[in-house]
Parts: structure tokens; C-alpha cells; sequence
């Protein structure tokens, strides 16, 4: 749950002294600290259960052990849901650990089993652990309404070539571009320069010989222009995250002046409810 829940937690009256210890103990760094432990513990497992041979030889001992993780997952869970109650579902990383583990939970046999593999997702959770990962998550994040706008200007600059494209070459080259999901695929290859002049421009080229004038400026909007301002946004909204650190959490001094307001509008608050002296 973190740290700004636990305290929110903390500040609620119909909350136990007792749920508050079991919530503070769950949270706790060596607790954490264990979690995190059996989470990549348990994907290096799902990872060797990949390995036919190993299964073979080992495969006893590797369902076993995947099996005590899902039981520390879910022990993990019941004790989170018993201290936090309500609460526990203001935190969209608890939702997602609900639902990974609700899906290991799942018959392993079926169509379902296909959604047990799911539970390696929980390796996600360090990015709410490690400071780092944590900026960058944050900096996508704020960088999502600016990419968006990139991502519209994209889409259009996309749905336009890939008309003229399928026009221009769909009936010599019907594999590439002979209808527009084809030649937006064959664009896309194209923008990710994976074999786009041998394998693709070249040949088309032997046919049409000006059909450099389509694919290089294709290049020098999508590949360098548009990709590199998905790269400046991001680096932009990282540098001004770096600029506004969060104040409470990088100045000891400023952190305990703000934890004596908290404890005196608690203290205020009671007496409020108190009433007035009799």
C-alpha cells in the first residue's frame, strides 16, 4: 500500500490500535523486503517451469514451490484486507496484486490455465519499491497527456501513407501493400528500419524507381521526428519531476514540521468532538 496509505490509515477513527499495528507491520521494510523476495523468487520459477527438461527432472519440487509463493501471496493479501479493510482498495497496485493472485487461484487445467502464467506480473511491484523505477513510472505517467497528442499526429500521418502507399504499390506488391492493414504493417517495419532497404524499398524500387521520393521523407517524419518527440516529452517531464521533488519526502526538517501539524490537527480535532467542557 505504501507509506501515504498507511498514514491515511492511521488518521481514520474507525480504525483499531490493533489494525493499525498489523498494518504497520505488514508494511514494514523487512516484511516488504520478504515480499519482494518471493516475488522474483517465484518468477525465476515460472521461468525455469518453461524449461521442458527441467520439468522433467525437477518438475515435483518446482510446483511446490510456486505453490508456497501463491501461499505467501495470498497470506499476504488476507493480512493486508484484515488490517486495512475498506481501505485496502484505494491502492490501484493492491487491486492488481488482487487480481494476479485471484487468477493463480484459478484450476490449472483448461483455457483458464493459460491465465495462471499472469501471476509473474506481480515482478511490476518493484516499481513502486525501487526510488528510481518509481521516477520513471512517474514521469510516463505525467508524460501521458503530451503523448497522446503525438500519438494522434502519428496515427494521422500513418492512416495517410498507408492509403497512398496501398494506391501506389498495392497491385505490383500485393504481399507489402495490398490492402491498408498490410501497408500499415510494412510501414511500421519500415519506421523501425528493421530490413526496410534490402527487404522492402529496394525491391520495390526495381519496380518503381521513384519510390524513394515515398519511403525517405516516410523515414525523416516518422523515425526521426515523431519517435524522437515521444523521447523529448518523456526526458521533459523527467527533468521537471527531478526540479519538484517531493517535499515532504527529501527535507527532514520540512517532513518533521509537517508531522507536528498533522499531530496537532489530530489533537484539535478531538477536542472538537469532545464539545465543550461541562
Amino acid at each position: 500500500m505504501g507509506e501515504s496509505e498507511l498514514k491515511f490509515l492511521e488518521a481514520q477513527q474507525d480504525v483499531s490500535a490493533r489494525r493499525i499495528a498489523v498494518a504497520r507491520w505488514v508494511e514494514s521494510r523487512p516484511v516488504q523486503g520478504f515480499i519482494i523476495g518471493v516475488i522474483l523468487f517465484n518468477s525465476v520459477l515460472l521461468g525455469l517451469k518453461t524449461n521442458q527438461n527441467l520439468m522433467t527432472e525437477w518438475g515435483a519440487w518446482l510446483v511446490a514451490l510456486d505453490r508456497a509463493c501463491l501461499v505467501v501471496f495470498v497470506a499476504e493479501l488476507g493480512v493486508k484486507l484484515v488490517a486495512f479493510g475498506r481501505y485496502f482498495w484505494r491502492s490501484g497496485w493492491n487491486l492488481f496484486d488482487f487480481l494476479v493472485v485471484a487468477v493463480a487461484l484459478v484450476p490449472g487445467s483448461g483455457a483458464w490455465s493459460v491465465l495462471r502464467s499472469l501471476r509473474v506480473l506481480r515482478v511490476l511491484r518493484l516499481l513502486t519499491v525501487v526510488p528510481s523505477l518509481r521516477k520513471v513510472v512517474a514521469a510516463f505517467i505525467h508524460a501521458i497527456p503530451g503523448l497522446s497528442s503525438v500519438m494522434a499526429v502519428m496515427a494521422i500521418f500513418f492512416y495517410t501513407a498507408g492509403v497512398l502507399a496501398t494506391q501506389l504499390f498495392g497491385e505490383s506488391f500485393p504481399e507489402w501493400f495490398g490492402s491498408l492493414g498490410s501497408s500499415l504493417y510494412t510501414l511500421f517495419q519500415i519506421m523501425t528500419l528493421e530490413s526496410w532497404s534490402m527487404g522492402i524499398v529496394r525491391p520495390v524500387m526495381e519496380t518503381h524507381p521513384w519510390a524513394w521520393a515515398f519511403f525517405v521523407p516516410f523515414i525523416i517524419v516518422a523515425t526521426f521526428t515523431i519517435l524522437n518527440l515521444f523521447i523529448g516529452i518523456i526526458v521533459s517531464t523527467m527533468q521537471e519531476l527531478a526540479l519538484a521533488p517531493e517535499v515532504g519526502t527529501t527535507d527532514p526538517e520540512v517532513r518533521k514540521l509537517l508531522e507536528n501539524i498533522d499531530r496537532d490537527l489530530r489533537s484539535l480535532r478531538a477536542k472538537i468532538e469532545e464539545g465543550p467542557p461541562r
